[in-house]
């Protein structure tokens, strides 16, 4: 079984530090330079000069985001801004939020999870990573010895585990932030010892599936690999054994993935409608043609309900072709090594098949994409001609993460979009002191 714990996690004091939607800021890879900024002037101790520093001039190897993050936090914490809580406990967090004009709740609780080598043991990912972002994320351990942001967990559940901790939110107020996107955050702290106890026996050998953070979770590995060839971990209960996470059951109705749509650019020719028909023809069947209408052609997408069955925006021409996979066959010659579950995903068939064999043979170029998740987003890039062709990908579900995970395999890049966002700012944990 995962080992989860009950900690004491470092929290804002909102005494000192005014209301905390001003302090919160989004996780690291979603923070553009504007986003940066508009954090920085909200407040003089807003997350995100911990999370995502500025660059300055003269940075060099002694005095650089890093070290002034790891500056910054310390003097927090002796200024009492940040303070350690007196009891371990687990911190319950809710988000509401709207997509598409539908309101969600998901909720889930912050804990400590023992760090593990994947597939030696109950923790599985399903994304590949890249080394930038983790020596990145490496840099910043280093420099404030904290996790910052949580890594997101899922694990399979009928409710069980959660059960206990809303028995006691329900008569307690949390405390709320307000994000960038509107999202709600509330946040409740358990300390109470017997209910910490029947959530951790609840989780029994449950399995724990990485949704987003895979960067976060490999740093932590590398972070304890290099305190123990310090001697700085005195035994397997010292704190870099363990990272902070935030832990969904499979159930919750408010968990979403959203689809990760393709905005395809670097073709060597623009496509007509007509033309993209004649590339997909050899292994696709066109299901509908929408004209200009691409909620239409989104629509049936998710109708369909699989995941061989895309929508093709052509933006030369302004057309939408709904078209789904007919020659399954030609996945395994594409992908070999790979399960057939990874093969049958659609992120897997547009990338092996569509865009680096079908366009590649048939039209050139070097096909680049950009990756976007809501219908909107598609449409203003296609009307402002931002692209040569719309890719329409259907969602994938936790059923197919976690068949991939269990087979030991990585999706795609960018195959799983888990909205919204956990905050960075509700709660920090320390990697050198209990």
């Amino acid at each position: 079984m995962a080992d989860i714990r009950g900690f004491r996690g470092f929290r804002y004091d909102l005494g000192s530090v005014g209301t905390l939607s001003d302090v919160v800021a989004p996780p690291y890879d979603v923070i553009d330079p504007a986003l940066q900024q508009k954090l920085y002037d909200s407040s003089p101790y807003n997350a995100i000069r911990l999370e995502l520093t500025r660059d300055e001039p003269g940075d060099d190897e002694q005095t650089n985001k890093y070290t002034r993050a790891g500056n910054t936090l310390r003097e927090w914490v002796v200024e009492n801004a940040v303070r350690q809580d007196t009891a371990r406990g687990l911190y319950v967090y809710e988000q509401e939020y709207t997509v598409e004009g539908q309101t969600f709740v998901r909720r889930g609780f912050l804990a400590r999870v023992r760090l593990e080598p994947f597939g030696s043991g109950k923790i599985y990912p399903h994304e590949q990573t890249m080394s930038g972002p983790k020596e990145d994320r490496l840099k910043l351990y280093r420099a404030t010895g904290f996790n910052l942001s949580p890594i997101f967990g899922l694990y399979p559940d009928d409710g069980t585990v959660f059960a206990p901790l809303e028995q006691l939110i329900r008569s307690a107020p949390p405390i709320v932030a307000r994000d960038h996107l509107g999202v709600i955050n509330r946040l409740w702290v358990v300390t109470d010892s017997a209910t910490i106890s029947k959530v951790i026996g609840a989780m029994g050998p449950k399995p724990v599936y990485i949704a987003d953070g895979h960067h976060r979770y490999e740093t932590g590995l590398k972070y304890l690999e290099e305190r123990r060839a310090a001697g700085e971990v005195a035994d397997d209960e010292a704190a870099p054994n363990f990272c902070l996470m935030m832990l969904v059951g499979m159930s919750d109705p408010g968990l979403l993935i959203l689809p990760t749509h393709r905005l395809v650019s670097g073709l060597a020719a623009d496509l007509s409608a007509p033309q993209l028909e004649g590339v997909l023809a050899e292994h696709f069947d066109v299901l509908e043609r929408t004209g200009t209408n691409a909620q239409a052609a989104w629509e049936h997408v998710l109708m369909d309900g699989s995941q061989s069955t895309f929508a093709f925006g052509t933006v030369a021409d302004g057309l939408w072709t709904v078209a789904k996979l007919r020659d399954r066959d030609v996945m395994a010659s594409l992908a070999p090594d790979q399960s057939e579950d990874w093969r049958e995903l659609g992120v897997s068939i547009l990338h092996k098949l569509v865009l680096d064999r079908l366009l590649r043979d048939k039209i050139g170029g070097t096909p680049v994409c950009k990756y976007v998740h809501l219908l909107s987003e598609v449409t203003d890039a296609t009307a402002k001609k931002e692209c040569q062709l719309a890719c329409l990908v259907p969602p994938v579900g936790m059923g197919h993460v976690e068949q991939i995970s269990e087979h030991g395999e990585k999706m795609p890049p960018k195959s799983t979009y888990f909205y919204p966002k956990l905050l960075t700012g509700l709660v920090f944990n320390s990697l050198k002191k209990d």
